[in-house]
């Protein structure tokens, strides 16, 4: 690899992040403004499910706050106290970002519409309401749209489908942006049927079933976001298919045997780890295994950029150790 590709390598992840910390600040300024007006409209209204849907994006914007966060922190250079960097610490406020939905979400809503199906609820006037949903369905699609399209353009340079990227990528920020905008659509749409039914029927009910819908719909998203981060954070291995390249490319080496353990993991989004057990020829020289080992994680860092650390350990393979009274690994 040349400068030159090397120099397009580090300018198209600087790029991926930026596009990163802009889909997230977008959704944050688009939940923000969202947030009041649902609220204002909530209170005028007299509409559970508005004031839940008010819930939901105050958390909304809590939680891309706390990806920002995550964003930045997780950029700081490795240093002598976190030599592994601090890619692991984006997991970390995600994580929280996760327990903000939660708590401040689908806990409130869930509360509010017991509270309505129980307590009742006086119906104002819904055209406030209908106004506010029909310009946060607007603001909460174009922030939907940044987000699948920097998704997209991901799943694009992996070659992977869209819902399989979505799925397994550790840049747990576009998902949560993603996911939770596309659950904001979902639960506008709720609200709206919670206010029509209770405009056609004159009953409190519907208002607060959907409240409820909002509430179990906000659990869904904070579970599915909760359990990404944490697996990220307990360690998670680089897909099967590359795990099975890395492999066939240590193997093409010249003064290799064979691999015998090979460990992979994911450090941030653009960031990996390859760490292998190697049984090199035994007539190889210690010099020509030092260079083999450079020479290995060089074309490893050429095909798989995100591979930022590789360590290969020379060991005795099966039969020497048969041989020499060792025991496996």
């Amino acid at each position: 690899m040349d400068a030159r590709d090397e120099g397009a390598g580090v300018a198209e992840e600087e790029e991926a992040g930026g596009e990163s910390v802009f889909t997230v600040i977008v959704a944050a300024v688009a939940n923000l403004g969202i947030a009041l007006a649902k609220a204002v409209a909530g209170v005028i209204s007299g509409s559970s499910a508005m004031l839940s849907e008010a819930a939901h994006s105050f958390a909304d914007t809590v939680t891309e706050l706390l990806l920002l966060t995550a964003l930045k922190r997780s950029e700081k250079p490795a240093d002598e106290e976190h030599p592994l960097g601090y890619g692991g610490e984006r997991y970390v406020w995600a994580l929280l970002a996760a327990v903000a939905t939660f708590v401040g979400g689908a806990v409130f809503s869930l509360y509010d519409g017991i509270h309505t199906l129980v307590a009742g609820e006086d119906l104002g006037d819904p055209l406030v309401s209908y106004i506010v949903l029909a310009v946060a369905f607007l603001l909460e699609g174009f922030s939907l749209r940044t987000a699948v399209k920097q998704a997209r353009g991901e799943a694009a340079r992996f070659r992977a489908p869209f819902r399989t990227y979505l799925r397994y990528t550790p840049d747990t920020a576009v998902k949560a942006v993603v996911l939770e905008d596309s659950a904001a659509l979902a639960g506008l749409l709720l609200a709206a049927g919670g206010l029509l039914g209770g405009q056609l029927t004159g009953s409190g009910v519907w208002d607060g079933i959907a409240s409820l819908c909002i509430g179990v719909l906000l659990l869904w998203v904070a579970w599915v976001l909760g359990r990404s981060n944490a697996q990220l954070l307990v360690g998670r291995p680089l897909p099967k298919p590359v795990r099975a390249e890395i492999r066939a490319i240590l193997l093409a080496g010249e003064h290799v045997e064979a691999v015998l353990e090979l460990t992979t993991l994911v450090q941030g989004p653009r960031e990996a780890l390859v760490a292998a057990k190697v049984d090199f020829r035994d007539a190889s020289t210690a010099a020509q295994i030092e260079w083999a080992c450079e020479d290995a994680a060089r074309r490893l860092r050429e095909r798989f950029p995100a591979v930022r650390r590789v360590y290969l350990d020379p060991t005795p393979g099966f039969a020497q150790r048969r041989e020499e009274g060792l025991r496996p690994w």
